[in-house]
């Protein structure tokens, strides 16, 4: 549809009243800004509970037979304030009495943490004028439980094409029985984007609590620099290596489309916040578009003379993770060397299977395990048309005194992945920071 907007809030967007009135002075500003996709209530403050955690408590208490009254009259509670503060001529008893029978008669676990958005876009259509569109039957799961984006498409396009506006509940949709099947944590994302896709929206706007992305973890750098665009190859490098602002499975319907994705502050509306592009012309002002980074991986060093000659050798070394269920990260590799990523989580407990089966397979000079690897990923587009973006860095962790214990570039040189130990990771991170940003801000 031309001229048309699809609109996501979280929760901490739609967490009590006060963020209610902002929401709807960012939709009534904005006449293209048709379709809304709304979370459950987040955290009002620092020590608060999210709805969806109070649902999920709840239903686990009912599921053991145990008496839930007081929990879900807390529920209750934090609806009706809301109900009640923005002076709404809405009853929600119904659906209240509705959903406390359904608890108390095992209606699933998906069930329980879907009513926070269902309720939340009732009230919120409300309070709009719009009318509410529910996802049961609309957006699709097979019998599996996988998503089905080309069937949802085409059931719920057409239902959008007769409206000219609705509020709709994002996190879940429905099995063909019509029984509650949710998306993981984080999912209403996805849900503006299935909508975005459907109706061909010229934009999406995901509004959350920060204005957009940021170069880097503000809890390691002080005040980060904002990103004003991004694509969405750069995004999805950033987001696997930490960085959440984004749903990372929230990409894909509309990255097919070539529809863009505006990151964007509910609590600072005039802030222009991200755009997330299939393609960027423009380049930063910096090299760099993102720095991302965890820790938690350990790396598998294998040493043998001539394996560069030896037909199947790395086949070998990963038909030995395959054998103990081990994805690997990356596998960088020299003439007689070969090293394997793999995260500690996964291999915890298997360490002296995945040796042995990897010295049966190859029969190597020398293997070991070395643990404690923290991965550091810098991203940018601009990087393909920079010369020397790997001596910069190498250059900012020496000076740092930090020892690089391992260095992956892709071929698409989009970005460059460097190991470090995780005692390391924080001053690695401000040393690339400084590196590329700081210092041509001075420059």
């Amino acid at each position: 549809m031309n001229n048309t907007k699809v609109v996501k809030f979280g929760g901490s967007s739609l967490a009590d009243a006060n963020q209610f009135k902002k929401v709807a002075d960012i939709i009534h500003a904005d006449k293209t800004r048709r379709f809304v996709v709304a979370s459950a209530p987040g955290k009002r403050f620092a020590d608060d509970i999210k709805i969806t955690d109070m649902l999920y408590k709840c239903y686990d208490k009912a599921s053991k037979g145990e008496n839930f009254d007081d929990d879900f009259k807390a529920i209750e509670d934090r609806y009706n304030s809301i109900i009640d503060d923005l002076s709404l001529d809405l009853s929600l008893e119904e659906e209240f009495k509705n959903i406390k029978y359904l608890f108390a008669h095992s209606a699933g676990r998906d069930y329980a943490a879907s009513r926070g958005e269902y309720l939340n876009s009732i009230l919120l259509a409300k309070y709009l004028g719009f009318p509410f569109l529910d996802t049961v039957g609309l957006l699709y799961f097979n019998e599996s439980g996988v998503f089905d984006l080309d069937r949802t498409i085409s059931m719920l396009a057409p239902k959008l094409q007769q409206m000219e506006n609705a509020v709709i509940p994002g996190f879940y949709g429905s099995m063909p029985n019509d029984t509650i099947k949710t998306f993981s944590r984080g999912g209403s994302d996805i849900t503006g984007s299935i909508v975005a896709s459907a109706v061909n929206a010229e934009l999406y706007e995901n509004w959350t609590d920060v204005s957009g992305f940021l170069i880097c973890d503000p809890r390691i750098v002080n005040d980060p620099k904002p990103i004003t665009t991004i694509t969405y190859r750069e995004l999805r490098e950033l987001s696997y290596m930490g960085a959440t602002v984004l749903h990372e499975d929230a990409i894909f319907p509309v990255r097919t489309m070539g529809i863009p994705i505006n990151i964007r502050n509910t609590n600072l509306p005039e802030d222009p916040g991200t755009m997330i592009l299939s393609q960027a012309d423009d380049i930063s002002k910096y090299t760099i578009t993102g720095i991302a980074g965890k820790k938690g991986f350990c790396v598998i060093n294998i040493e043998k003379d001539m394996m560069n000659s030896m037909l199947g050798f790395g086949r070998n070394v990963l038909r030995s993770l395959e054998k103990n269920n081990i994805c690997f990260e990356h596998m960088p590799s020299g003439i007689d060397t070969l090293s394997v990523i793999v995260s500690k989580e996964s291999i915890k407990g298997k360490e002296q299977a995945v040796m042995n089966e990897i010295i049966s397979r190859t029969q190597p000079d020398h293997i070991d395990i070395e643990e404690d690897l923290a991965l550091i990923a810098v991203v940018g587009r601009g990087m393909r048309k920079a010369r020397g973006t790997a001596g910069r860095i190498f250059s900012a962790l020496a000076h740092a005194k930090i020892n690089v214990k391992m260095i992956d570039q892709g071929s698409s040189e989009l970005n460059i992945i460097i190991g470090v130990s995780e005692d390391d990771f924080e001053e690695a991170t401000k040393a690339i920071y400084n590196m590329f940003v700081l210092s041509q801000d001075e420059e």
